[in-house]
This record gives C-alpha cells, sequence and structure tokens, in this order.
C-alpha cells in the first residue's frame, strides 16, 4: 500500500482530481467524513488528511510514502525528503510587499521585516548580506506595516486583494513560483520504487 500525506481543504480536493486521473481510487475522498485516515476501496492507498504544514513531517518521518505540500511549506521546512514534480497546483508568489510610498525601505540599514516564514525570510537576507529583524507572527500578517510593528511583510500572495485592500503593493517577487509539489520519502522511493514511479510518470503525463 501507497500512503499519501495530503493537505486538508481545498490542496486536498485538487490532488484528489489530479490522482484520479492517474487511476487512483478516490472515491474515498469525495465522501464527507470526519475520519482522518482513509483507505481507497482496492487497498493499494491508504491517504492520512494533515494540517498542509504537516505534510513534510509526515513524509520525512516515513509514515508517508508520498506527499502533496506548498512550494513555500518545503522551502520553510527543508525537510529531509526528496521533491519529485511540480504538480501547478494553488499557484502563489512568496513576496516581500509594504507601503508603495516606503520601496526606500528595502534599502534601510535595519529593516524590520514580520513574517511567518521565519527560517526562509533569515536565509533570503543573510543572502544578500542585509541586517534585518525578523518579527514572527501566525496570521493577518498584512497588519504589521499598518500598526507599524514591521517596515514590510514577507508573505504568500496569490490575487493581492488582501493588500490591495489594506494599502500594500508588491514590492519585490522573491520566489515567483509558488505551487503544490509532489514529494516522497527516500526510503520509500526504492523499497516502493515498482508502485511510486509509475504513478509519479502517470502524474507527470497528467501535469504536462
Amino acid at each position: 500500500m501507497i500512503h499519501f500525506a495530503l493537505a486538508k481543504g481545498r490542496l486536498a480536493e485538487e490532488s484528489a482530481a489530479l490522482l484520479e486521473k492517474c487511476g487512483v481510487d478516490v472515491s474515498v475522498l469525495k465522501k464527507e467524513t470526519r475520519k482522518l485516515v482513509l483507505e481507497s476501496a482496492d487497498g493499494k492507498y491508504g491517504f492520512f488528511l494533515v494540517k498542509p504544514t504537516d505534510v513534510p513531517t509526515y513524509v520525512e518521518s516515513g509514515v508517508a510514502d508520498l506527499g502533496i505540500a506548498g512550494k513555500d511549506t518545503l522551502l520553510e521546512q527543508d525537510k529531509d525528503l526528496y521533491e519529485m514534480l511540480d504538480l501547478g497546483l494553488g499557484g502563489c508568489r512568496l513576496c516581500i510587499a509594504g507601503y508603495p510610498a516606503r520601496r526606500d525601505a528595502l534599502t534601510s540599514p535595519h529593516l524590520r521585516v514580520a513574517t511567518k516564514y521565519v527560517n526562509t525570510a533569515k536565509r533570503v537576507f543573510s543572502e544578500r548580506g542585509e541586517d534585518v529583524e525578523i518579527i514572527h507572527l501566525n496570521g493577518s500578517i498584512e497588519l504589521a506595516p499598518i500598526t507599524g510593528l514591521a517596515d514590510v511583510i514577507f508573505d504568500v500572495v496569490q490575487t493581492g486583494s488582501t493588500l490591495k485592500a489594506n494599502g500594500l503593493v508588491v514590492l519585490e517577487e522573491v520566489f515567483p513560483d509558488i505551487t503544490a509539489r509532489l514529494v516522497a520519502n527516500k526510503v520509500s522511493l526504492k523499497t516502493k520504487s515498482d508502485e511510486i514511479l509509475p504513478l509519479i510518470a502517470a502524474l507527470k503525463e497528467a501535469v504536462s
């Protein structure tokens, strides 16, 4: 049996639709249930429905053989697993954003950056040799520049409507292609290669 770690919510639905194109029986994922551990009717696949940020942990540990996680999560956690395929789902950008009149803030000698992507932000600004103060927030990141808590934010942007509603704009696109990626456990890729590799090939064809 191949075990998948899938993010609960919309991404799980989009992932299920893509897997179905590849011949995976995902009928169990279409039923309304509170169960978090599911099994396909043919017994070939198991599904763990987890928080998006927990997908890499389940895959790295080997509890799940495969998982589907956002590139932003993978960048932030830097887990020991294989990133196999860009599935092109849930496209967004990881950007620096702030007030349009404060573009000069990016050249400030001591920039204050609010983000939930602390590790990624540290790497980005460290590689630039910039001295920044990282302020960790878990939600409503856009509030930080408005209240003066931070100069800019480092966050995912999809439509940009939330930024616009709060008078903010994208100042710089740091990672323009944040999409869902298929990830694999390193051991599973060897021990279950006969089952996993054909599925990856089918997914690649479905995506292309």
